[in-house]
């Protein structure tokens, strides 16, 4: 019927065809019925549309079906929302599930976070985690879980909260959002990471906890021609919220590509925070200027911990190739400058926005990774000697217990305390149009996020968070999160098959296995990495020199 129909006339065509004989009808019915002029109104800027859908070459939806056609654009523009909050499950990643949002949302309330009726999650499917528990539970006092960061060459160590704010950079974030989460690591005694944006007026107000991190732009620390500036280094370091440093070498959310933020989105206040000029394109380079092999990143280490006179100095990367990250530990034995603390970063990806190809498809995610620094360091001796923390999506107390358990000595989170903010993962968050003012230089936008009150609930997600490990480790029958090892976490490996991440994932390389010719002894998952790779990686080789001879090694 339809088919035959559309041979006589386009059926697509119906609603323009409507609104044009709408609008002679209104115009005629005007006059003799007294209909308003709105309608007329009304059906003439319909049919002016459709007739220029007609005429448009841009879109050909919008050429076979005028007007209407519309209707497909308008609702791919609400799909993340009508998705969200009609569509998926609780249990639905994308990246994170409703039930994952509604118990930080809950936590930063300091409303109720308990469950009844059972777990949502199927405890059959693959991929199942759990963590084994005692039947003699341990009694802890308290919850203010730290670790000493701080090598032989620090002298002004800091005791770091087990859970703290990841990097996020002021310019991503609104000054509200900025303020309320620095206001929040205040009242709870953790650390806010400034991102690679550096520090800005608002990161000072409240005077919270400040790890300062340094990317290839030297944002806060740079020239006139946008190389490192030691002078300017001292001005900011020197200041007593400034805990730590964090040279970040590549983030989880586009390792090894860069940034630019467009000279038109670089307002007074970022100009201000990171050194450049008003208006002039901020650019983030692929790669650093300061070093270009491991033993000059040693000794740019070495030189920014003696300028901030002893405070700890670090590194933050996602790891890429295994053979530069065995390079740099190698470094650290030849030249015996180590870093006080490495932070891995997990290609789950985060707050930044990245090319899909990034996101989905580069780097390595936390878990190998973790794993694989955890072990290269105990391998080489270091492991006592330098901290390791991680991020990547990690917005719980099973969160925290499993990336502990697999090597890290605290956990850094941002888009769990985005959502502490109030984010509703609208997804907005390169555009400007952030709906609850997170993510936006908008300043009507950012009044929606009211500074005390977000502080509270930044302050509440933490204690909240800590809270709830405690009760693990409680159950678990340790006396701190960090003697849970991977042997306490299983995972079901497929059917009937169950597996302890220490089974599944690797075994723990012995203390300083590394250190000889014979270091290719310990796991089978890593055998081939460390045997074919740790023997070749140069921590005096330029990084890019590398490359030839891989094509000769086997995969």
């Amino acid at each position: 019927m339809l088919d035959k129909l559309n041979q006589i006339y386009p059926v697509r065509y119906t609603a323009f065809m409507g609104a044009v004989l709408l609008l002679i009808f209104t115009l005629l019915g005007a006059g003799v019925m007294g209909l308003s002029g709105w309608w007329p109104t009304l059906f003439l800027l319909l049919s002016i549309v459709g007739l220029y859908d007609l005429q448009q070459s841009h879109h050909a939806i919008l050429r076979n079906y005028p007007i209407i056609g519309h209707l497909r654009f308008m609702l791919e523009t609400i799909r993340p929302e009508i998705r969200q909050y009609f569509l998926e499950s609780e249990t639905e990643a994308s990246p994170f599930s409703r039930a994952q949002r509604t118990l930080v949302y809950s936590r930063a309330k300091g409303a109720s976070d308990k469950r009844p009726f059972g777990t949502q999650l199927d405890v059959r499917a693959v991929g199942y985690e759990w963590i084994n528990h005692s039947i003699a539970p341990s009694k802890l006092q308290g919850h203010n879980f730290r670790v000493k960061v701080g090598g032989k060459d620090c002298t002004q160590p800091y005791d770091i909260s087990l859970f703290n704010v990841s990097a996020m950079s002021f310019g991503a974030l609104s000054a509200n959002a900025v303020l309320a989460l620095n206001q929040g690591a205040k009242l709870g005694g953790f650390a806010h990471d400034t991102g690679e944006g550096s520090i800005s007026r608002h990161h000072r107000v409240h005077g919270g906890d400040l790890i300062w991190e340094i990317g290839s732009g030297y944002f806060g620390c740079r020239d006139e021609t946008g190389h490192f500036s030691p002078e300017h280094f001292v001005e900011n370091v020197r200041s007593p919220q400034v805990k730590m440093v964090e040279i970040k070498l590549s983030q989880g959310a586009k390792p090894g590509h860069g940034g630019v933020l467009p000279g038109p989105k670089v307002t007074e206040e970022i100009a201000e925070a990171r050194g450049v000029m008003v208006g002039q394109d901020c650019v983030s380079p692929a790669s650093h200027s300061s070093f270009s092999t491991p033993l000059e990143l040693m000794a740019f280490i070495q030189q920014l911990r003696t300028l901030s006179e002893g405070k700890p100095v670090g590194i933050k990367l996602c790891i890429g190739h295994p053979w530069e990250w065995f390079a740099m530990v190698k470094a650290m034995l030849e030249s015996g400058i180590q870093p006080d603390f490495i932070v891995v970063d997990g290609a789950e990806g985060g707050t930044g926005a990245a090319p899909l190809e990034f996101s989905d498809h580069m780097g390595m995610p936390l878990q190998e990774a973790l794993r694989l620094v955890h072990n290269t360091l105990v391998g080489a001796g270091l492991r006592d000697a330098i901290r390791v923390g991680a991020s990547g999506k990690i917005v719980s107390a099973f969160d925290m217990a499993r990336t502990l358990a697999l090597g890290a000595d605290w956990c850094n989170s941002a888009r769990g305390f985005m959502f502490a903010l109030g984010c509703i993962q609208a997804q907005h968050c390169h555009t400007g149009h952030c709906p609850t003012g997170v993510t936006t230089q908008d300043p009507l936008r950012q009044q929606s996020l009211v500074v005390p009150d977000k502080a509270d609930r930044v302050y509440n997600f933490h204690q909240q968070t800590l809270f709830a490990l405690k009760e693990m480790v409680q159950a678990v029958g340790v006396h701190h999160p960090n003697e849970i090892t991977a042997h306490h976490i299983v995972r079901r490996s497929g059917g009937n098959k169950v597996r302890s991440l220490a089974q599944l994932i690797l075994t723990q390389l012995p203390n300083g296995a590394l250190l000889n010719d014979q270091s290719a002894q310990p796991s089978q998952l890593l055998l081939g990495t460390f045997h074919w790779r740790w023997p070749h990686a140069r921590s005096a080789l330029l990084w890019r020199l590398v490359a030839p001879w891989l094509s000769s090694q086997p995969n």
